[in-house]
């Protein structure tokens, strides 16, 4: 029994270093922290509904799932081959589509749910 929970705690400590290595060595993930960091800060301040915190999660959590899965994809082409090749090229690009595309989706959802709040704390401005 000992020797399984060392390998759930290794397969943690392996998970954590993959993040760690995606936040340090990807641009982009970088850029999806940092705007997922004011969202959840703009959630706080607009009080934001249990459902609307539930679609947030959902979005920004989708979003970096797929440039993790993006990050692997790169990693792996780029360990098969070094060259340009139309299918490897084809491949990232498709990956790279899906990150596109989940972020897509997030800020859709962001519009959905804070775009009254903004329009109202405009108006109170002005």
């Amino acid at each position: 029994m000992r020797k399984r929970s060392v390998r759930i705690l290794d397969s943690f400590g392996y998970a954590i270093r993959g993040l760690y290595y995606a936040f340090r060595s990807q641009r982009h993930m970088k850029v999806h922290v940092t705007v997922a960091t004011a969202i959840v800060f703009a959630g706080f301040n607009c009080e934001i509904t249990k459902i609307e915190w539930l679609l947030l999660v959902l979005a920004i959590s989708g979003v970096m799932v797929t440039e993790l899965i993006n990050t692997s994809i790169e990693l792996s082409i780029d360990l098969v081959t070094k060259k340009l090749r139309p299918r490897a090229m084809l491949a990232k690009d498709v990956a790279a589509g899906a990150v596109f595309l989940s972020a897509i989706a997030a800020v859709i959802i962001g519009i959905i749910i804070f775009g009254d709040k903004f329009l109202e704390m405009i108006a109170t401005l002005t």
